[in-house]
């Protein structure tokens, strides 16, 4: 699915953005105390140093609430203008209410639509490409996206293939109707045939006992993952540009889902875009599925790296599988 512009109504602009990361750090040398692997191993394969891992009773809500706050402030409104709230999650605090619903109440906002999305790593894509919808129709004007993850939780720690890349964070931005460019367009894909390739493989409706047991985790099929994202990447940024009438030099800075090192420099590789534009925080991250894009995009704002009229593309990949693109100028 591509959805652009269309003419004569508002752009959404970003006008504030915010970040979030858990006070502990779990560093891959406290990784090779918990099981079989090196911190040489994990690094020359993921990119991976260190993530961030929430504390017992910290909960995707909380770090959502931290990074919205920061957004809120960054954009200089008052939380009642927010008249649409999406968060992008795959761990929410409750089955019911939303995570969206439990962050408006703490953020003293009453009446706006408030829902959560779940495309796992695609997630905050998902989220703002739905956001701007919204406003680009008139049914908005003022949105907070938030992609907030406590992954920790379903990690078997005792998995080395997958314990090694996840933590946890939250992400957010403001956007508001603006006759300035902003979103540009955004891309939506999914593909349900390849679930059992990056799962966790039990829920409410089916095997909730190992739920009950606490034996719902990730699991993934690592190598056959890695050559899918690197294909489909491939084709979304050619889509993307192609959608845009746009050449690979027009793009400022990449920002895409902190996974694996190798993936964002194949991705980088086909932007004939240099590691130097390239926004990289999977080293001190992890994988933050939803959490990721926007964590990445705070960061590179507030140390000055991205600026107003910047151009930049945001992509992401992830269980289901999802992908999804946006192009927009910040």
């Amino acid at each position: 699915m591509v959805i652009g512009r269309t003419s004569g109504l508002s752009y959404a602009r970003i006008i504030g953005t915010g970040g979030f990361l858990p006070e502990r750090v779990l560093t891959n040398a406290d990784l090779e105390r918990l099981v079989d692997t090196s911190d040489r191993w994990i690094w020359e394969r993921t990119g991976i140093k260190e993530r961030h891992v929430a504390e017992p009773d910290q909960t995707a809500c909380d770090l959502a609430e931290l990074a919205a706050w920061k957004a809120i402030e960054a954009a200089a409104i008052a939380p009642q203008e927010i008249d649409l709230i999406i968060v992008a999650t795959t761990t929410p605090d409750r089955i019911f209410p939303s995570t969206a619903c439990l962050l408006q109440q703490r953020l003293d906002i009453h009446d706006s639509a408030a829902f959560d999305i779940q495309a796992v790593c695609t997630g905050f894509v998902y989220a703002l490409s739905v956001a701007e919808k919204f406003i680009r129709t008139g049914s908005a004007r003022t949105a907070l996206v938030v992609g907030t993850e406590t992954l920790s939780r379903i990690i078997d720690w005792n998995d080395r293939t997958t314990c090694v890349l996840f933590g946890d964070g939250a992400g957010a931005v403001v956007l508001q109707a603006s006759p300035e460019p902003g979103i540009l367009s955004t891309h939506l894909h999914a593909d349900g045939s390849y679930h059992q390739l990056l799962t966790v493989p039990a829920g409410i409706s089916e095997a909730y006992e190992r739920v009950k047991q606490g034996e719902a985790f990730i699991q993934m099929k690592g190598n056959e993952v890695f050559k899918i994202a690197v294909r489909t990447l491939e084709r979304m940024v050619e889509e993307t540009l192609a959608a845009n009438h746009m050449s690979q030099q027009e793009i400022d800075w990449l920002i895409p889902h902190q996974a694996n090192i190798r993936i964002i420099a194949a991705t980088a590789k086909k932007l004939n875009l240099p590691m130097e534009r390239v926004v990289v925080t999977v080293d001190t991250h992890g994988n933050t599925s939803a959490a990721s894009v926007p964590l990445a995009l705070d960061i590179a704002v507030r140390d000055g790296r991205i600026k107003r009229g910047d151009t930049l593309l945001l992509e992401a990949f992830g269980g289901g599988f999802t992908w999804g693109s946006a192009l927009l100028i910040y």
